[in-house]
């Protein structure tokens, strides 16, 4: 296929009604398909959008181009969870079929309001001579999951002194109204992050520009993300083009996380806002989207994958997936990141780690599996994640001496991005005990780090499906614990077709 404008931007009822059950076909026999991540059934996934709670169930969407791995015409897919970790695929919830929507829906969020779900998202729209219009829109979805989109756009157009990059509005419940925040561009190509009010969802207007520090701010701002933990607000936003004299990154573009004291919406002002800190130290996380559950924990899913980039699975026809879902929460300033509890009741088989000379083997694994790792201050040890035949390999260091923890995926036998590095750093205290919580879902991991302190994320891409763990080092006094995971419960996210309404 070549892919350029026209065939991007295809109308899905144009596409052979062959195509779609057989790109699904193709990507269903891919070696590196998940079974507990959401994945695309075919073509490309990105931004999560519309996390809410709503109606006794979670609900979450995320943008999607069916047809190929690649950047095109974006609808929204729907999925549904009664345990944020087993989900059900209810098949594409918004179409760009709308002359506000015409050249895809984008991202937003969602609130929910009374018997009804509120969804707040960009529509992209191309021009004839191909300059583009962005429109903030409005739709409600009832307890059938029946969404109506509004008739005309929330926000027509960016406020003066501001460019079309103009998109993915946070929605915000006050007790006197609603916030929205939208990532920006200035004229001067500077990030920036509008507040929008209104007191009933239809009239919006504009309170100003978040105070977000000069040096956070890159050159357009994707994704900005609100949540509150005890009582702080917290900030999660994508600034492309940040300086790396500001925070040091190595990925294409950042998600980045800024905390402060407090946060006046009506001023558009954090009071003292803290330092600027990288959100995932891995290689792959991007538009995380985060809420406040009803029950006020904060808890967050990210894309990963990034803009740009090319992986292995492309060849296939499909690509990306989103994380586990994380809760958050905050010590002395900082971010802490961990799996939602529901996630343990994946575990099935323990396996306790037995070194003989110094190694550790725990072999007949079936692709996805948790490694629960301690190792003592001045240790230092690595993990190996290996398919049957060790033809390619997956390595975490724990040095516990130097205070690092170090992910290499140079050797696993299918590299990409090389552009931005093959290995991920996180430098930690010196000479203290560090634990690690690694999760390994066939071409996925999420390594938790000290309790998630520090989170690396990423794909990586074995010849074979990883069955194979060993642990090699100074393991004196070394202790962990494999589990084997049960098999998925999802249900339509990797099993049924893409059902196109």
């Amino acid at each position: 296929m070549i892919w350029n404008r026209k065939t991007r931007y295809t109308p899905y009822e144009q596409w052979p009604a062959t195509k779609l059950p057989q790109l699904v076909a193709q990507a269903r026999q891919s070696k590196w398909r998940m079974q507990h991540h959401i994945q695309p059934t075919s073509g490309l996934l990105n931004d999560p959008n519309g996390f809410s709670y709503f109606d006794g169930q979670w609900h979450l969407f995320y943008q999607v181009f069916p047809f190929g791995p690649v950047h095109g015409l974006k609808s929204w897919q729907h999925v549904t969870s009664k345990n944020l970790v087993d989900w059900h695929d209810e098949g594409l919830a918004i179409r760009p079929d709308t002359p506000y929507d015409s050249h895809g829906a984008y991202t937003g969020t969602a609130l929910p309001i009374d018997d009804q779900l509120f969804i707040m998202y960009t529509g992209n729209v191309r021009t004839a001579d191909w300059q583009r219009e962005s429109y903030q829109l409005g739709a409600w979805m009832d307890t059938d999951n029946h969404i109506k989109k509004l008739s005309r756009p929330l926000i027509a157009h960016a406020p003066a002194g501001y460019t079309s990059s103009f998109r993915d509005p946070d929605l915000i419940r006050t007790d006197h109204g609603y916030y929205a925040l939208i990532g920006a561009q200035t004229t001067t190509e500077i990030g920036a992050i509008l507040v929008y009010f209104s007191k009933d969802l239809t009239t919006w207007t504009c309170q100003g520009e978040l105070n977000v520090p000069a040096n956070a701010r890159g050159y357009m701002i994707e994704c900005p993300n609100l949540v509150w933990i005890d009582q702080q607000p917290v900030l999660l936003f994508c600034p492309q083009g940040l300086s790396q004299t500001t925070t040091p990154y190595q990925n294409i573009y950042p998600n980045m996380y800024l905390v402060a004291d407090q946060l006046d919406l009506a001023q558009a002002q954090f009071t003292e806002p803290h330092a600027l800190t990288q959100l995932d130290d891995g290689f792959d996380v991007y538009a995380t989207q985060a809420i406040n559950a009803p029950d006020g924990r904060a808890l967050a899913v990210s894309w990963i994958g990034l803009p740009e980039i090319s992986y292995p699975t492309d060849r296939e026809n499909w690509a990306h997936c989103l994380s586990l879902v994380k809760e958050l929460t905050l010590k002395d300033g900082h971010l802490y990141q961990n799996p939602v509890a529901a996630v343990d009741d994946l575990r099935t088989t323990a396996h306790d780690l037995v070194f003989e000379q110094q190694r550790a083997t725990v072999a007949a694994l079936n692709g996805s599996f948790e490694l629960l790792l301690t190792v003592p201050a001045d240790k230092t040890v690595t993990v190996n994640i290996a398919d049957q035949q060790e033809s390619g390999q997956l390595q975490v260091t724990v040095d516990a001496n130097h205070g690092q923890v170090m992910i290499d995926r140079r050797h696993t036998g299918n590299s990409f991005a090389e552009d931005y590095g093959q290995t991920r750093q996180v430098e930690l205290t010196a000479h203290k005990t560090i634990k690690i919580r690694l999760i390994i879902d066939v071409s996925v991991f999420e390594c938790y780090i000290d309790n998630g302190y520090s989170v690396m994320t990423g794909r990586f891409f074995l010849n074979a499906t990883p069955s194979r763990l060993n642990v090699q080092g100074d393991t004196t006094a070394v202790t962990g614990k494999v589990w084997e995971w049960r098999q998925s419960e999802h249900t339509g996210v990797d099993n049924n077709e893409t059902k196109i309404k």
